[in-house]
C-alpha cells in the first residue's frame, strides 16, 4: 500500500506537509494530523514524511508556530502601523479581521478548539492573548491614554473579536461595519469619522467590498489606487465607512451597483470622491 502512495520518488516539500496538516486541523481537529492520512491526501509515501520532520510532534510544533507567526505577529505589527489618530490605528487593527491573509480566524478558533484538550496548546494561547493584549495597550497608550485605561480599551478591543471567533459569528459587511464603528466610537468617543484626516482604502477593506482588479492586475500602486486622482477613496463619514470613486476601468463594479448595495443600506445614497 505505501509503495503505491509514491509519486515516481517525489518526497514534496515541507511546506506541502504543512498545508496539509493545517486544512486538516481547521476541517476535523488535531486528531486528524496524523501522518499516514496526510500522506494518503498527499499521494506520498509514509517515509517521505521524515524527511521534513522528525515526528508527529515536531508537525504540530510547526503549526503552533505559523499560528504565532501568522495571528500575533500580524496583530501586534498592525498595532504599530503608522496612524495619525487612534481612530486610524484602530482601523489598521480592524484590517485583520477582515483579511485572513494577515488574520486567519478559522486558524484561531482550530488552535483554541485544540487548546481545550491540551494544557501545553493552552499555555500557547494565553501567551499569544498576552502579547496581542499588550500590543494593544501600547497602540493606546501612544495616543495619550494612561496605562489603567489603555489596558481595559485593549482588552474590550481584543476580547471582542475573540468573542466573535469563538462563537463561530457570521455578519454581513453592512452590519460589521456598524458594529466596529460603534466600537470605536466607544473606545475613544470620537467616532470612526476621526479616522478621516487620512483617508486610505486598504487591500482588506476592497476585498470585503467586492473590489476586484482587471487582468491587468498590478500592485495597488500600479492599479493607481493611491497614484490616479479621483480613482478610489476611502472615507469615513457619520461614524460608517464608506468608499466612492469615479470610472477607474480597473474595477469592475459600477457606480450605481456600489451605491445601491453597499452606501445606501448605511443611509448614505451618494458617494464622495476625492484627490488621493
Amino acid at each position: 500500500m505505501e509503495q503505491g502512495l509514491q509519486d515516481s520518488g517525489w518526497r514534496g516539500s515541507q511546506e506541502g506537509w504543512l498545508q496539509a496538516a493545517y486544512e486538516a486541523l481547521l476541517d476535523s481537529g488535531v486528531e486528524a494530523v496524523k501522518i499516514m492520512p496526510l500522506a494518503k491526501k498527499l499521494r506520498l509515501s509514509r517515509t517521505s514524511f521524515y524527511w521534513f520532520f522528525d515526528d508527529r510532534e515536531q508537525l504540530l510544533a510547526a503549526l503552533i508556530t505559523l499560528w504565532r507567526d501568522k495571528n500575533t505577529g500580524n496583530l501586534v505589527r498592525q498595532s504599530e502601523a503608522y496612524a495619525e489618530s487612534i481612530a486610524e490605528a484602530m482601523l489598521n487593527v480592524f484590517d485583520c479581521w477582515l483579511d485572513t491573509a494577515q488574520f486567519d480566524s478559522k486558524f484561531e478558533f482550530a488552535i483554541r478548539s485544540w487548546a481545550i484538550q491540551s494544557p501545553d496548546i493552552l499555555a500557547e494561547v494565553n501567551a499569544a492573548d498576552q502579547v496581542r493584549i499588550e500590543a494593544l495597550a501600547r497602540m493606546f497608550v501612544r495616543f495619550g491614554f494612561e496605562d489603567a485605561s489603555a489596558d481595559v480599551r485593549a482588552r474590550t478591543l481584543y476580547l471582542t473579536q475573540i468573542g466573535y471567533i469563538s462563537m463561530q459569528t457570521a455578519e454581513d459587511v453592512e452590519t460589521r461595519l456598524r458594529t466596529d464603528s460603534g466600537l470605536c466610537r466607544n473606545l475613544h468617543g470620537q467616532g470612526a469619522a476621526a479616522a478621516g484626516a487620512r483617508p486610505v482604502l486598504r487591500a482588506s477593506w476592497r476585498r470585503a467590498f467586492g473590489l476586484t482588479r482587471s487582468p491587468a492586475g498590478g500592485s495597488d500602486r500600479q492599479a493607481g489606487i493611491r497614484s490616479t486622482p479621483r480613482a478610489i477613496s476611502f472615507q469615513i463619514s457619520n461614524g460608517f465607512w464608506r468608499m466612492g470613486w469615479d470610472s477607474n476601468p480597473r474595477y469592475g463594479l459600477p457606480h450605481a451597483g456600489f451605491q445601491d448595495r453597499f452606501l445606501k443600506p448605511l443611509g448614505h445614497p451618494s458617494l464622495t470622491l476625492r484627490q488621493i
